[in-house]
């Protein structure tokens, strides 16, 4: 009951943040726009429009985790009796995790080569700032995996398909 509510509320947290990155994209554009229409043209539309976008398809990557939304082929899986699918839904975890803990900690190496690069059309902005969503969102993948490792090992150890697109609070 515990994990239901912990994984609940990590993806309450995830949506808000998805939330606030559509709403700031979606006005920055609109803003960007209107000025533009008007013939004053923001000199940080383009660049600051195009990190929304990054930070976005960052926080709604751990999103789409938490929520088993992204592409797969369960076909293989499915097939499988209980006991092999489990070892293949614990390999194919163990293959993310590695790829999002290596993504993490290259990420965060790299930040300090970052610290002395500046936005262009902000100079005050640091790149290092802009690109930690990187490091971030590999640990709030992690995170979403994690909590959603439990019942996937369970829906695995079932026969029958195991895969829907959304974890079951």
């Amino acid at each position: 009951m515990m994990l239901a509510r912990v994984r609940a509320g990590f993806e309450r947290l995830l949506e808000a943040i998805v939330f606030v990155l559509m709403v700031g994209l979606a006005g920055e554009v609109t803003i960007g726009v209107v000025f533009r229409a008007a013939g004053e043209s923001l000199v940080w539309y383009d660049e600051v429009a195009a990190i929304l976008l990054s930070w976005l398809t960052y926080y709604g990557a751990a999103l789409a985790a938490m929520k088993r939304a992204h592409i797969g082929f369960s076909g293989l899986v499915d097939a499988m009796r209980p006991a092999p699918r489990v070892v293949a839904v614990l390999f194919a975890e163990a293959c993310v995790l590695g790829f999002f803990a290596l993504l993490g900690w290259v990420s965060w190496t790299v930040m300090d080569v970052l610290a002395t690069d500046y936005l262009v059309s902000l100079p005050d902005i640091s790149v290092k700032y802009t690109q930690s969503v990187v490091w971030i969102s590999a640990v709030l993948f992690i995170a979403a995996e994690l909590l959603i490792l439990p019942q996937l090992i369970a829906e695995a150890r079932r026969p029958g398909p195991m895969h829907r697109t959304e974890v079951n609070p």
